[in-house]
């Protein structure tokens, strides 16, 4: 499948997916939990589901939190896959806050190349490739076309419309005073605190904004926020989507130890500490 088709199924699995989240989301919630205590619903199995049965057509192999056993030596052969997060922002889910998305990325040789980020309560769509931008779409009736359009037809012509009634990212290209950091509401660290406070010193007058799931990388994508820290613990199907439609609009994703790139379909899926910023950032 040509990378036109990649992008279609990829939009068109978010979005299915969200929706079919929003009906577990506007029902009686019933939660389930984990071996590690952490949350799972049925809209999470509804959405792997429905992206599953997207993705098998492309003959691309795919990681997810529910593949996650998969042996690394036989990852290690996949030259490219499909990594995944069904629902990102369970917490936030459960507590009815809206900030939860469905992730889907394609990753070429360690990095995410492309992707779709679909949030299911404000029914806005982002999607990238890093050879031609991020963007960002949030009319209800291109939306619901995209949901029930042919996944056989003409990806090149379906991709060259999206992006026409689509808006080029970042919305706000210029630097923000005060400076603004985005984190994460459901995770925040002692770490990101302190980075908040260095930056205070460091820039005077710096507004902190808090944001469940992969919106992080969306508002340093849209240019609503210069930098988002994430110092703690992810794994890769909670940051390749965000990642791709971040440096798709001209942000940089770098380790927080090294400074050099994230990498993907490692033999451990933990990440490191790593910071997305759309400029350079004063010295740490």
């Amino acid at each position: 499948m040509q990378r036109d088709g990649l992008l279609m199924t990829a939009v068109q699995a978010t979005i299915r997916a969200g929706l079919a989240t929003l009906e577990v989301y506007d029902s009686d919630l019933h939660v389930d939990y984990k071996e590690d205590r952490s949350p799972l619903t049925l809209a999470d199995t509804r959405s792997h589901e429905i992206i599953a049965g997207y993705l098998k057509h492309t003959g691309v192999p795919v990681l997810s939190e529910e593949g996650k056993t998969i042996p690394a030596a036989e990852r290690r052969r996949w030259q490219r896959l499909w990594v995944v997060d069904p629902l990102d922002g369970t917490k936030e889910f459960i507590k009815h806050m809206g900030e939860f998305t469905i992730n889907i990325a394609l990753v070429e040789n360690e990095r995410p190349t492309l992707g779709a980020i679909f949030v299911p309560v404000k029914n806005v769509l982002y999607f990238g490739r890093l050879e031609d931008g991020s963007y960002r779409l949030d009319d209800p009736q291109a939306l619901a076309g995209l949901a029930h359009a042919d996944a056989a037809g003409d990806a090149r012509g379906a991709t060259r419309q999206l992006k026409a009634r689509s808006t080029r990212l970042p919305l706000d290209p210029g630097a923000h005073t005060p400076f603004v950091i985005v984190g994460s509401r459901s995770h925040a660290t002692p770490e990101l605190h302190a980075y908040v406070d260095q930056k205070r010193r460091e820039l005077g007058a710096v507004t902190f904004v808090s944001a469940g799931s992969s919106l992080k990388y969306c508002l340093v994508a849209e240019g609503r926020a210069d930098v988002y820290p994430r110092l703690g613990p992810t794994m890769e199907w909670d940051t390749a989507a965000g990642q791709v439609i971040a440096e798709a609009a001209g942000a940089t994703v770098i380790r927080h130890d090294t400074g050099g790139p994230m990498t993907y379909n490692k033999e451990d899926l933990l990440n490191p500490w790593h910071v997305v910023t759309r400029k350079v950032l004063r010295k740490e």
